[in-house]
């Protein structure tokens, strides 16, 4: 398998598929670099190189017993941006890897980045505070660590109607997809998990948004129920300078399987623009 050993000697495995322009993929909570299979596939075969990581803790990596935090991630991101020597670079995130994208534009700068792709992102802070009253309460994030501490194999289970919006009328996802999304949760660690939870909602990046100074799409599902549109895309928009926004209508946080041909068809007018 393919990977590299961060600074910290923490091996990062990633998959490199096809050759062109590079997109680089970061995945959502607490799933691995699988989860943008549909994508990857679709836009190697459209003439771009593309690559994904699994997150420290995640999939195929090591699951130390630090650096779960979105500092050590966004800085991971970088160690893997570098060492492939990527430039003129286009970001995706996903959910906890919209982040993990801000913060690492935040920390390292636009200057191997040609756009970026925040895709139902929990961006720009997900807890309520005084200063965000329109975010979720921590109790909301406490059933969360109790419910995977307590048995994560049923909680990721019970996770996948909500994710997917099979709990609405009209859902279509399969079955398949839904057990695949538990599979990729039960590869990861149950301690690098939990400090996540924390890192994808109580870190605030607004002062990583501001520092965009490249192309960005911001396309969120209006029906998301992991997160919820308000305190993310309609947020992020006020701080990115010239983002474009893109809702789809009905849309849950599962868009990469959802909505696998829109979000295709987006991402490759995105990457041709």
């Amino acid at each position: 398998m393919s990977s590299i050993v961060t600074k910290d000697g923490t091996k990062i495995y990633y998959k490199d598929w096809g050759s062109g322009p590079a997109v680089v993929f970061s995945h959502g909570w607490p799933l691995n670099a699988d989860a943008w299979e549909n994508q990857m596939v679709f836009l190697a075969a459209n003439g771009y190189r593309c690559i994904a990581h699994d997150r420290r803790g995640h999939g195929r990596s090591d699951q130390p017993w630090i650096g779960n935090d979105m500092e050590t991630y966004a800085d991971d991101l970088a160690e893997l941006i570098e060492k492939l020597d990527l430039n003129g670079i286009t970001l995706v995130g996903h959910s906890t890897g919209g982040g993990e994208v801000a913060r690492y534009i935040g920390r390292h700068g636009c200057q191997r980045v040609a756009g970026v792709v925040l895709v139902g992102s929990v961006t720009p802070l997900m807890l309520k505070t005084d200063d965000n009253p329109i975010g979720l309460p921590i109790t909301v994030f406490d059933d969360i660590r109790s419910g995977v501490a307590a048995d994560r194999s049923q909680f990721f289970m019970n996770l996948t109607p909500p994710f997917y919006g099979t709990n609405l009328p009209d859902a279509t996802i399969s079955q398949g997809v839904c057990d695949a999304f538990w599979l990729q949760g039960m590869q990861g660690g149950l301690l690098n998990q939990l400090q996540c939870i924390k890192a994808f909602s109580e870190t605030d990046f607004s002062d990583d948004l501001e520092k965009f100074e490249i192309p960005t799409l911001i396309i969120h599902g209006d029906d998301d129920q992991i997160v919820p549109i308000a305190t993310s895309a309609l947020a992020a928009t006020k701080l990115i300078k010239n983002a474009t926004l893109k809702i789809y209508p009905g849309g849950p946080h599962g868009l990469a399987d959802t909505h696998k041909d829109q979000l295709n068809s987006d991402l490759l007018a995105f990457l041709k623009t």
